[in-house]
Order: structure tokens, then sequence, then C-alpha cells
């Protein structure tokens, strides 16, 4: 059985430095997505970096259409077939930020869309993805030990853009309603997806949640100047210490959400 790994969206961000980080440690090939300009973003994707760009294929993805997701799934079915691969690493990173400090903030359409990009969009992906993940009865793979698996994790995974403020138990400020309730939302989404392949896949798939820190990215350019120096990241760092996180907390950490330390976000 031959591992592929699955980034999305990867046109900016975690996302497109996570795409790049997997190109640049492991050998199997990286399916990637985008919203539009799949061109241009395949190329950024691949500028500077000494890999064979036939490994990278960059897909037409938005999660607010369920047929692009589709869509995508199927040209996976036939690039991938079942008899022969499976999804070995995969990070599900949408994410949507309209930060209300007061309930009278909260506007009912900003808090549709914050739930539609968080946390639908990542059901929908599982929905469609899922069925690439191993099964109990699906054979081992005969070239576990190959180079085709380097860097890669040992488990079959599911990883998903969580956030620490989506934690109950953490929140300690308040504020951005939708934002918050919507990382929860992704870390139930996690728990059960998790319960399922606990049942489909056994001890050959897994699924967890991630925390990145604060990021310099698009999402989070409002509020770097309220956060201290060493406290805000660069995007290739994180890429780094995500794909670390995932290949080290294994089985015992399925289910849960991990930050980038490595250490676990209670929910």
């Amino acid at each position: 059985m031959s591992p592929w790994s699955l980034v999305s969206p990867a046109s900016r961000g975690i996302g497109f430095a996570l795409t790049r980080r997997v190109l640049q440690t492991t050998n199997a090939p990286v399916v990637a997505t985008a919203r539009k300009e799949i061109a241009k973003t395949k190329q950024e994707l691949l500028a500077g970096l000494e890999v064979n760009e036939d490994r990278l294929t960059v897909l037409k993805v938005d999660v607010l259409e369920e047929e692009t997701i589709a869509n995508a799934a199927a040209f996976c079915r036939d690039k991938f077939p079942s008899s022969s691969n499976h999804l070995r690493l995969a990070f599900i990173v949408p994410g949507l930020l309209f930060p209300e400090k007061s309930p009278n903030q909260v506007d009912a359409d900003d808090a549709l869309l914050t739930f539609r990009t968080n946390t639908i969009g990542p059901l929908l992906m599982l929905k469609h993805f899922s069925p690439f993940l191993p099964k109990k009865k699906t054979s081992a793979s005969t070239n576990d030990e190959n180079a085709s698996t380097e860097g890669l994790p040992v488990v079959s995974t599911m990883a998903f853009m969580s956030a620490r403020v989506g934690s109950i138990s953490d929140n300690r400020l308040g504020g951005w309603y939708s934002y918050r309730a919507s990382k929860a939302g992704v870390n139930q989404l996690v728990k059960t997806f998790d319960n399922h392949l606990r049942t489909a896949s056994g001890d050959r798939a897994l699924a967890l949640a991630l925390h990145p820190g604060t990021v310099k990215t698009g999402l989070s350019k409002e509020f770097w100047g309220g956060v201290k120096k060493e406290k805000l990241f660069e995007s290739d760092w994180v890429a780094e210490r995500l794909i670390d996180v995932v290949k080290t907390v294994g089985l015992d950490g399925r289910g849960k959400c991990w930050d980038f330390d490595g250490k676990e976000v209670p929910p």
C-alpha cells in the first residue's frame, strides 16, 4: 500500500507552509488545494524547492461548496485507488475570524460564515476524504520500511486545525464568540470522528486537532501588536513543529487537541 498526503487549503498561511514542509521531508505524493489560481498556487508552492514536481497535485476546493470537495475526492479516487494506496497524512486547516469583543458585535451572517468555514468545512472534508484512510481489514503494507513512508507518521492521521480559544475549560477572557464556538465544534468533530475510526480502522488511522499558536498570517494580522515577539511565530517554524507533533503523539494522542509544543489543550 503506497501512502499519499493531503493539505487543504494550501494557497497561503499555515497550509502553504505545511505543504512545502511535507514536500521537503517526505517522498510520497502530495495533494494540495486552493479556491482559485490553481496553476499559480502550484508554482508558488514549488518555488525554490528541490523536489520532483510530479509529486504535487493542486486541486480546486472551496469548503463552502461541497461539490468542489466531492470533485477533488473523485479525482483522488482515480489517482490513488484504494486497492494499492492509502491516505497517510492530512492537514485540514481552513480558518476565518471575526473578533467580536462583546455580544452586540455579533453579526448573524458573519457568525454563520465562520461556522461554515471553520467547522462545517472540515466536516465535509472528512466526509469525502475519510474513505481514503486504511480500514481494519486493509492488508498491512509491505512497503512500510521503504522510502515512500519516510517522514510520515506511523499511523494514518487526519489533523484538523483548532485553536486554544476553542477550549471551554481554558476560556478565561471571553470574546470572539463565533470563532471560539466554531473551534470548540472542531474539537467535538475530531473526537467524534476518531471514535468512528476506532471502530472502522482500529489502530490503522486516527484523528486529532492542533493549536498552532499565534502565527504571522492574514488571519491574525490585526492582533500582532498585542502579542509578545517571542510568542508570534513564523508559519514555516509552526509547520515544522506541527508535523513533529503529529508524528510524536501517535495513538496515545488520538481524539485530542495538541499545541505546537506537543502539550494537550484541554477540552
